[in-house]
Formats: structure tokens, sequence, C-alpha cells
């Protein structure tokens, strides 16, 4: 092989290495970012519990949130 395309590949070696590291670096900062703040999670399970909800207000629901669009 001849010195200049040994240096090349080298080089080349090194910026992938380097790009490499970017890489990881950026996973670490994204699964930081998503990792649980410790806030509570509140459940709303049951919070219903005994209600009955008729069709005549699950309609007016959907017309109220839905209403620029056509459903």
């Amino acid at each position: 092989m001849k010195p200049t395309v040994l240096h090349g590949t080298i080089d080349m070696l090194h910026k992938i290495e380097t790009i490499e590291k970017e890489i990881m670096d950026l996973k670490l900062t994204v699964l930081k970012e998503l990792t649980p703040t410790g806030k509570k999670v509140i459940s709303l399970k049951g919070i219903l519990k005994g209600v009955d909800i008729t069709d005549g207000e699950v309609t007016f629901a959907k017309k109220s949130l839905y209403s620029k669009i056509e459903i």
C-alpha cells in the first residue's frame, strides 16, 4: 500500500470514530430528556364510576370538540 492511501484510510477511520462518539452523545442526550421527571402520575381510573353518560351527551361532546371538522 502506498503511504498516502494508508494515511487517508487512517484519517477516515478517525473521522468515523468521531462520528460514532457524537452519535452516542446525542443518544444519551435524547435518553436523558425522555426519562421521567419525578412527577407523580395521576390515575383517572374509576373517576366516572357510577356515572351514566347518554348518547346525546356523547353527540354534544363530539360536536363541541370537532365543531370545525366534519365527522
